[in-house]
């Protein structure tokens, strides 16, 4: 991508209505613009990274044998009153109605869709277990949105829900589920920790969130140091749910070996049992041709407050520090040559390009310091920059935003060098 292509334009101060560093540093990156309140439209850089983060989901969800697939944002209220969620669920649910006076509603989940969908596809035992997802915006009604898309209205949402034929076998979906997430989070250059939750409204007597370490997190964690290991995906869930971690009001400061920190909550997984099949009339036949209410659980990552939550994690006073995997662009190309003959920058870009996906080459009529000062405040990886030492020595310089450190290296050596290698 050229930048002089790009519809974006920093800003050098920070909007008042920003309150937190990741609302502060996405306004003034043009990731977006908030259209009405809670409400975000997100521009190319920002859906850049969305996307980036969605596929690293989707990647890890198909690997466990997830069925992706889309289902409605707009459904009927008569699901939501059979499972006795509609009266319940509160203010938070946009309650409408169409021409013909049919009770809608914007769908904050979609257990009770999901549910009615799967009893008319699978009603033996040895279609189970199955497993579906979807990536679907979805809609609650805070009473007072703020933090940007941290605590918007309409967020993103992953959302994976299975079918199980009992209690047994929905732990052991539920112990899968749960170790894609560690694998999914590690895979977005993140430290998860895994907290013993309550259910709330989804329902259920099994529940873990994740939690993302951030300094400007908000909520306290205390949490077994052996948890932010680099071998804890190879570890059982037993292992690992054996380890402490409480949030809040749950924190017992006194344990010994014990870390104190704070962290932000991206995922939340559940196994509810049979809360919705039950009213639902959701069943299979055994091999003995009994009907047996399926046991059922959700996962849930939010994919847009998770951009938020790694910016959070990922700064400094110079803007954004984006993991290599997520970044918008992987690489910024900057060239200081003046002479309009010289194509080093054009060729360079040609040749990572065929490498690396997501090459920036800001070719803007702008100059060298608000090229880099603009590459920093957007976080990307690497910098690369044509200059004297390019016109003197045939060297580019090659600056890694997560340490500050610099580089010069040859042609050759720029094509073989390792971008992957990066963490913020």
């Amino acid at each position: 991508m050229k930048l002089s292509n790009l519809f974006f334009n920093t800003l050098k101060e920070s909007p008042k209505e920003a309150q937190i560093i990741s609302h502060q540093l996405m306004l003034r990156t043009s990731m977006i613009r908030q259209h009405t309140s809670g409400i975000y439209t997100w521009l190319p850089i920002g859906f850049r990274v969305l996307k980036n983060i969605e596929e690293i989901v989707r990647q890890n969800q198909d690997s466990i044998g997830c069925n992706e697939m889309l289902m409605s944002t707009i459904q009927s209220s008569e699901l939501w009153k059979k499972s006795g969620r509609y009266s319940d669920y509160g203010k938070e649910m946009l309650r409408i109605h169409d021409r013909h006076d049919n009770e809608l509603l914007y769908g904050p989940t979609n257990e009770e869709v999901v549910t009615d969908l799967f009893k008319d596809y699978v009603n033996s035992y040895k279609g189970l277990p199955k497993y579906l997802y979807h990536v679907q915006w979805k809609f609650r009604d805070e009473i007072r949105p703020r933090f940007g898309v941290m605590r918007g209205r309409e967020f993103l949402m992953k959302d994976a829900y299975s079918f199980d034929l009992d209690h047994e076998s929905a732990v052991d979906t539920y112990k899968k589920f749960f170790k894609c997430y560690l694998q999914t989070f590690l895979d977005l250059g993140l430290q998860p920790i895994p907290v013993k939750a309550a259910t709330g409204a989804i329902g259920g007597d099994l529940s873990h969130e994740f939690q993302i370490l951030a300094k400007t997190g908000e909520s306290e964690l205390a949490y077994d140091s052996k948890l932010v290991s680099d071998d804890l995906i190879d570890k059982s869930y037993e292992e690992i749910t054996s380890m402490y971690s409480a949030s809040d009001e749950m924190i017992d400061k006194n344990k010994s070996d014990v870390v104190i920190g704070r962290g932000i909550e991206v995922g939340h997984i559940f196994n509810f049992g049979t809360k919705y099949s039950e009213p639902l009339e959701c069943y299979v036949l055994n091999n003995e041709g009994k009907r047996i209410n399926l046991h059922m659980g959700s996962y849930g990552i939010g994919v847009s407050r998770l951009t938020a939550a790694i910016i959070e994690a990922y700064h400094d006073d110079k803007g954004i520090k984006w993991p290599f995997q997520i970044s918008p662009f992987k690489i910024n190309i900057i060239s200081a040559l003046k002479d309009e003959k010289l194509t080093a920058d054009q060729d360079l870009y040609l040749k990572l390009s065929n490498k690396y996906k997501n090459i920036s080459l800001d070719d803007r009529d702008l100059s060298l310091g608000k090229k880099i000062k603009d590459s920093e405040l957007v976080g990307v990886p690497w910098t690369v920059i044509i200059g004297k030492n390019h016109e003197q020595n045939n060297q580019y310089e090659i600056i890694n935003r997560s340490t500050g450190e610099k580089l010069f290296l040859s042609d050759n050596e720029v094509e073989n060098f390792s971008f992957e290698q990066y963490t913020p």
